[in-house]
């Protein structure tokens, strides 16, 4: 009588012999049906000898460098009736990762315009172009950031600050102008006429020319250079250099910040110093700081086009023009409460 566990391995040799006939059965589109002639392995054929190990379509698999298999001790795989199974190497020549023609079904990128074509076909546009983008486009604008009137301890007048330009994306004409008019005269008035670039995000370089006038004062010209834009958190920042005649030189620095309190109510903090390297005791100015002026104002936007406001500054002289400004019966510095509205076009 054979052994018990010589039995039980037939039973399973049989068992691992016959696994690919199933699986080519349950998947008859990969290899053909099993022959129905062939009989399963009996029991007790422990000397017959095993066919290669296949894969799903019943051929030979391969190992990936095309050597031999091997086991978990590192030695080759054998067959049953000790021999090893024969190896195949694969064949990476036919294989594309990427490139290649598109397949026959791939979406036309230029289907979505119908077929039609840029300065051809029904809607030729002629010689001339005739779309742009939009930093090609000329655009103009008008602000009006300052219009009030102004009382003081010594002074009840009217006050403006105004820019506009014309221009594109990257480069502008620009116009500047900032003055005070008392007793239907207008005593100072600042104007510049200058050319903006585009040199980063939010920034402009400009250079041109200033000229300041007034009422009993002599006038004054200047070169002008200088940079405006947007600073990080917001500040807007005004910096502008000047030259003159007769060894002139002045320097004019602006910030100011937007706080919405709402989406119309916005509070608007402002600073503005200016500095001259000679003094000119002709139009009261000393040279060193000049003068400086800290104020607050709370618009209320009706629109953004318009927006009345109201607000509280302190102007202040310093060094050599404070003291011209006291020589002359004058104060060096006062409280200022404004009231105006702001505009922009």
């Amino acid at each position: 009588m054979r052994h018990p566990k010589a039995t039980l391995l037939a039973v399973l040799v049989a068992g691992t012999t016959t696994m690919p006939a199933w699986a080519q059965h349950s998947h008859g589109d990969h290899a053909a049906p099993q022959a129905a002639g062939a009989a399963p392995s009996a029991p007790g054929a422990e000397g017959a000898s095993a066919a290669p190990l296949q894969g799903m379509d019943g051929d030979t698999m391969p190992t990936m460098d095309g050597g031999e298999m091997q086991g978990m001790d590192g030695e080759p795989i054998q067959t049953m009736d000790g021999a090893s199974p024969p190896t195949t190497t694969m064949d990476h020549g036919d294989m594309q990762m990427q490139g290649g023609s598109a397949p026959a079904d791939a979406r036309d990128p230029h289907a979505y315009s119908g077929g039609y074509q840029l300065g051809v076909g029904k809607y030729a546009l002629g010689d001339h172009r005739q779309l742009h983008m939009a930093d090609e486009h000329l655009f103009a604008s008008v602000l009006v950031d300052r219009l009030e009137w102004t009382r003081g301890a010594d002074s009840n007048a009217a006050s403006y600050e105004a820019q506009a330009w014309f221009g594109s994306t990257y480069n502008k004409f620009v116009i500047k102008a900032e003055g005070e008019a008392e007793r239907g005269k207008v005593h100072d008035a600042r104007t510049e006429l200058l050319w903006g670039h585009a040199v980063a995000t939010y920034w402009d370089t400009q250079l041109g020319f200033r000229n300041d006038a007034g009422y009993g004062r002599p006038g004054r010209n200047w070169l002008a250079f200088g940079v405006q834009g947007l600073a990080p958190y917001w500040f807007e920042v005004d910096a502008t250099g000047y030259v003159g005649t007769e060894g002139r030189t002045a320097l004019r620095l602006s910030a100011e910040y937007e706080l919405l309190i709402t989406q119309r109510l916005i509070l608007q903090p402002r600073l503005e110093a200016n500095l001259y390297g000679k003094s000119d005791p002709a139009v009261g100015v000393g040279s060193g700081l000049s003068n400086g002026t800290i104020g607050i104002r709370l618009r209320y936007e009706i629109s953004r086009q318009f927006a009345p406001y109201i607000g509280v500054e302190r102007y202040q002289t310093f060094g050599n023009t404070a003291d011209l400004v006291r020589a002359s019966g004058g104060r060096s510095g006062e409280t200022r409460f404004v009231a105006g509205v702001r505009l922009w076009f």
